[in-house]
């Protein structure tokens, strides 16, 4: 290859990442920006309180439903046309949710803003694994592609705090019409094109309903038990129901030539294992993350944007751990030691948490936010990431992008749930309110923090005070207890990590020569490694 085939090469190939970069950027920040302008929005819509919790939800719940249809969708209409479509409405939608006028209007948009959301995630990686064929590069390039994803989280609150103090809620949604139209200008001549060869297959319309029936139905089951939700038919029926339609789901695939899911990729250790690693981090990840928000706004009584930036420091740990750390260490480890390692440093500092009190000075908090939430989770999730990518042939790289997202969406909504409860079971269990409160006071602050700050502005000062220090410091208690259960997770998962993918190659490199990585008749056994085209 000549300079300039190879300089035009590298252009298109950074380019592909920084396209992909910005889409994985910008929801992610619509996402937590809408936090902030809720307040302001159902002040203009008046909407009911389940309007509200729709507005919050539908985008998520869209998502996490169509991910496995859009990946496979993508691989068999090429995921460059389907990124492209995809961000054409989510542009669109953007400006649909910014002027909605009424709450079901905003609803309706929020869920076609998931529908268009579910296209990009799978596309962007598959079309990183296209773009960078040599593995250390790959690798790089997904962990960088990941902490953006994190940096966007922290990024909303700050984007979301700015355009508040000067212009109206819909402003949140119109930050993501340039870049859309950016993308939609410079893709078809950066992008490469990932379709299937030959005929694509035919998308099978019952395999559809299927799964997003099945998907959905656990998903809202483990927010249902998050909230506290009925037993019986907010949490138990629709988790019996998404289970029952995931069962005839897979007996579906099993039996169709061109199935909407490979489950044979479910026969590769390595994918498996690596799906299951990033599902289990995500439940510690996605608790800690709700936990530290709460710590910083409702405890420290910090601002939303004071908040947001309070948590870069972790997402630049992700970019840190992902990007610069893993490529080199899998070379000198392996992928196995590299994933358990991140997971160790992460139960670690889940473990020094413990020590953090109301007067714990910034920089306290801020190492083990930056060892947990980043370097040792941006270690153990780009590993896994790119080794579910790279151990599928790249026909299948959407469907393999998508169960892996998928995984994670569910992990982590099971992290919210089920730690969630702890701490609001030992906030519940350990609170000490003073005495004199009137019933509707103490029933609102024994349920919460924020119940207790909401029902402390309306009680005198003698009482207040008393009551929010209590509270904060029940509050303490199930934070500590929460991440100590973090803790004992991450290091189970780092061992879990260490057996599941103890045979999987350091180098599992994509180029001209084509074999691929092909699950072994034992658990752990990987009979080669992938080379494709």
């Amino acid at each position: 290859m000549n300079t300039t085939s190879r300089t035009l090469g590298n252009t298109r190939k950074w380019g592909t990442f920084v396209i992909c970069a910005l889409l994985a950027l910008v929801p992610n920040v619509d996402l937590t920006a809408l936090n902030l302008a809720i307040p302001h929005l159902t002040a203009d819509l008046n909407p009911s309180a389940g309007q509200i919790l729709w507005i919050a939800d539908a985008y998520g719940f869209a998502l996490a439903g169509l991910l496995i249809t859009m990946g496979g969708v993508g691989d068999r209409i090429g995921h460059r046309r389907l990124l492209l479509i995809g961000t054409a409405l989510f542009g669109a939608t953007s400006v649909l949710t910014a002027y909605a006028g009424t709450a079901e209007i905003l609803i309706a948009a929020r869920f076609l803003l998931g529908v268009a959301g579910a296209t990009l995630m799978p596309s962007g990686l598959s079309l990183i694994r296209r773009a960078f064929t040599d593995s250390k590069e790959r690798t790089m390039a997904i962990g960088a592609f990941m902490g953006i994803g994190g940096l966007a989280v922290g990024l909303g609150p700050v984007a979301g705090g700015a355009l508040l103090n000067h212009f109206w809620w819909g402003s949140v949604f119109l930050i993501n019409v340039p870049v859309m139209l950016a993308v939609l200008v410079a893709g078809p001549f950066v992008l490469p094109e990932s379709s299937r060869r030959g005929r694509p297959g035919r998308l099978d319309l019952v395999s559809v309903p299927l799964s997003v029936a099945g998907t959905l139905g656990l998903v809202y089951a483990v927010k249902e038990a998050a909230a506290g939700g009925d037993l019986g038919t907010g949490v138990l029926a629709p988790a019996a129901g998404g289970l029952v339609a995931l069962a005839a789901f897979a007996w579906r695939q099993s039996r169709l030539d061109e199935p909407l899911l490979d489950l044979g990729l479910f026969r590769r250790i390595a994918f498996t294992g690596s799906v299951l690693t990033g599902m289990f981090a995500m439940f510690a990840l996605v608790a800690q993350s709700l936990i530290f928000s709460l710590y910083f706004q409702q405890v420290l009584d910090w601002s939303p944007l004071r908040s947001g930036l309070a948590g870069l420091p972790g997402a630049v740990g992700a970019m840190a751990g992902g990007a610069a750390l893993a490529p080199p260490l899998i070379g000198l480890l392996g992928r196995a030691r590299v994933v358990a390692a991140g997971l160790v440093i992460a139960a670690t500092a889940y473990a020094l948490c413990v020590v953090i009190g109301q007067d714990t000075p910034y920089w306290g908090v801020l190492v083990p936010l930056f060892l947990m939430s980043g370097v040792g989770m941006g270690m153990a999730l780009t590993v896994t990431g790119d080794t579910v990518l790279a151990t599928v042939p790249k026909e299948r790289s959407g469907a393999a992008s998508a169960t892996s997202e998928t995984g994670t969406e569910l992990g982590g909504a099971l992290g919210l749930a089920v730690l969630g409860s702890v701490l609001n079971a030992v906030y519940r269990g350990t609170i000490a309110l003073p005495e004199g409160l009137p019933a509707g006071a103490a029933h609102a602050a024994g349920d919460s923090l924020s119940g207790a700050i909401g029902a402390a502005a309306l009680l005198p000062a003698r009482l207040a005070g008393p009551v929010v220090d209590a509270a904060r410091d029940a509050f303490m208690h199930g934070m500590h207890a929460a991440l100590a259960c973090s803790a004992g997770l991450a290091a189970a998962v780092a061992v879990f990590a260490l057996v599941a993918l103890r045979d999987v190659p350091k180098v599992i490199e994509t180029g001209d020569e084509a074999e691929e990585v092909e699950a072994g008749t034992q658990a752990g056994t990987v009979a080669g490694t992938v080379l494709e085209k």
